[in-house]
């Protein structure tokens, strides 16, 4: 009996020190996916932000999820809407005309999972896939005006929007 408390303690022991150091980790993570007071907009719609370098996801007439992203650099963000055309997982990223003349050493294709691929974990394609709301390779990004026009996001909140929206979900992106 004496043995079965022994185990029994320390199996509690090692349980709780494992939950400390995830409350720990979780704590010293960064907390910008939030729900926050949002309204104005209808419940299932993504609104992007640029100028605060933030996505909302609206989850009912109140509140909504709140990620950092990257936005298009100067001269090369966009104002409007849009609807949710494509989701893709890991996809593959072919770099367009524009990219391509500003970097043409880039190949024509670059695998999907590839440590080189921009898109990330996962992409939302927009406007007839001229732009995406994507993961990323360069996680330190997220905030800056970095892209072409792109959305960017963290490869963890990419995967989370990914699976609140559906193909049709309203996008619009304001200043």
């Amino acid at each position: 009996m004496v043995m079965v408390l022994r185990r029994t303690a320390l199996f509690v022991a090692i349980v709780l020190t494992w939950v400390l150091i995830a409350a720990a980790i979780a704590y010293a993570s960064p907390r910008d996916r939030e729900v926050v007071a949002f309204s104005g907009f209808a419940p299932g719609t993504i609104v992007v932000k640029t100028s605060e370098r933030r996505l909302y996801f609206v989850i009912d007439p109140y509140r909504a999820v709140r990620f950092p992203v990257g936005v298009g650099r100067a001269g090369k963000s966009w104002t409007g809407t849009a609807r949710v055309e494509g989701k893709f997982v890991r996809p593959a990223w072919s770099p367009p005309d524009e990219i391509r003349r500003d970097k043409p050493e880039l190949p024509d294709v670059i695998p999907g999972g590839s440590k080189h691929n921009p898109m990330g974990a996962a992409a939302l394609t927009l406007r007839g896939g001229e732009y995406a709301i994507h993961g990323t390779n360069q996680p330190q990004s997220i905030g800056g005006y970095v892209s072409y026009g792109c959305i960017r996001m963290l490869n963890r909140d990419i995967v989370a929007l990914y699976d609140m929206v559906q193909i049709g979900t309203p996008v619009i992106v304001e200043q």
